[in-house]
């Protein structure tokens, strides 16, 4: 191939590369922001919640059990009732070999009460910012639900909601602490 030259300098082979590269990285990047703002549930309660402050709320497990109503009313966030939650690494939303046996259980549960719907909870640790969580916290539930999903359990039986990191279960500040706050928690509403 013949390389001629072209203004300031290049050579216009490696100019149209770096060209074509720019423009399929900014592609990337543009479909990797829209992926991110595509995940929002589409169910009501599961999204922004009815007060807009993003962290919803709607209305959230039996009895009004979500993590936020257990929070505004001074309950703990633990791991009550017949679903196991499931934890992520740092900066992670992969379904480790050990959740997925938990997410195994969880889904037989589900097979065995045919009427419950079961709401996924995204959290993280405290680290990075509340925007950042929120959407780490947004794929670690939706990567729950795919699994559950591939387990045979419908869509239309789970909905998943972000908290990011504003109901933390430890507020210590080292590893112990932030890996128990880095997990999905699965309310059930309604059996």
């Amino acid at each position: 191939m013949i390389q001629h030259q072209l203004g300031r300098g290049g050579l216009g082979s490696n100019s149209g590369r770096l060209c074509r590269a720019t423009a399929l990285l900014f592609v990337a990047f543009a479909l990797a922001i829209a992926g991110c703002s595509s995940n929002k549930p589409q169910q009501p309660g599961a999204g922004a919640g009815q007060n807009g402050n993003g962290l919803g709320e709607g209305t959230l497990g039996a009895n009004g059990q979500s993590s936020l109503n257990k929070f505004k009313n001074g309950g703990s966030l633990g791991g009550e009732g017949p679903l196991g939650d499931i934890h992520f690494a740092f900066n992670d939303y992969t379904i480790s070999t050990q959740d997925g046996e938990v997410l195994k259980s969880n889904a037989k549960w589900m097979q065995d009460n045919p009427g419950s719907r079961v709401q996924i909870e995204g959290h993280c640790d405290d680290r990075g910012s509340e925007e950042y969580n929120i959407a780490l916290g947004a794929r670690r539930a939706q990567a729950a639900k795919d699994y559950l999903e591939t387990l045979g359990i419908p869509a239309d039986r789970m909905s998943t909601i972000s908290y990011g990191k504003e109901l933390p279960l430890c507020t210590d500040q080292d590893e112990e602490c932030w890996a128990q706050n880095r997990r999905d928690h699965f309310v059930v509403q309604g059996s």
